[in-house]
């Protein structure tokens, strides 16, 4: 079954442009030009991936993504202008999976969409339950639970804790995870597994601020601890 994409921009030539390249690449492609238009279409349509513009007119694509993940765990990919480091930042903390900048090549755009698809839908060869002190994975229904709590996280925070939790103690580089939990690393964007471990901690920990479970390993990456300390 061919997959949808939603493409979210009040640019012309780059929505002909994206819908043609993910077209050839068999996706089933509908558009939207501004953010109430895009709301509409992603509720009656249920996309399987939403690629999102953050300026937009009437909704703007960081209020979209807000009232997306209340209803959603969908793949998004943001489109942003350079200069928007802190929206770009804003957006990841919301629950987007990843961002490219403008001007873009479609071929990129392409194939970040294939791998976020490819490492969301595959999950076969994980193990279907991962038990770290009080923390359980389910790798088969997609639940995280805490001490009895069940954490909802976006499929991009699930893949990088299901990365850290599987491997205890082990220190592991923002190129690492990108790999590990995207199926790909792709060069000056590893910085945004930052912003999503921010994310998780706010979800998952007592006190994100003094993590007991994601550990920071200054100047190299991330570890995963069992509960223990916090920092």
């Amino acid at each position: 079954m061919r997959e949808r994409i939603l493409v979210v921009d009040d640019e012309p030539q780059i929505v002909a442009i994206l819908k043609a390249y993910l077209e050839n690449a068999d996706f089933f492609v509908s558009t939207a030009s501004d953010g109430k238009a895009a709301l509409l279409k992603f509720q009656s349509e249920k996309p399987d991936f939403i690629i999102l513009d953050l300026n937009l007119p009437y909704i703007n694509g960081i209020d979209l993504c807000k009232m997306i993940r209340k209803e959603s765990d969908v793949p998004i990919l943001m489109l942003t202008a350079r200069v928007e480091e802190m929206d770009r930042l804003i957006g990841l903390e919301l629950g987007a999976d990843d961002y490219v900048t403008k001007p873009f090549s479609p071929r990129e755009v392409t194939a970040r969409v294939k791998t976020i698809l490819r490492r969301t839908n595959v999950e076969a060869s994980k193990p279907s339950q991962i038990r770290v002190g009080d923390l359980i994975i389910d790798t088969d229904q997609h639940i995280v639970e805490v001490a009895g709590r069940t954490v909802d996280l976006t499929p991009t925070e699930f893949n990088i804790l299901t990365v850290l939790a599987s491997q205890p103690k082990r220190v592991l580089s923002r190129l690492q995870i990108m790999e590990q939990s995207q199926g790909s690393a792709f060069e000056g964007y590893e910085r945004t597994i930052d912003a999503h471990i921010k994310n998780i901690r706010m979800k998952l920990e007592k006190n994100p601020k003094k993590p007991a479970y994601i550990k920071t390993v200054f100047g190299i990456g991330y570890k995963f601890e069992e509960g223990g300390d916090a920092e």
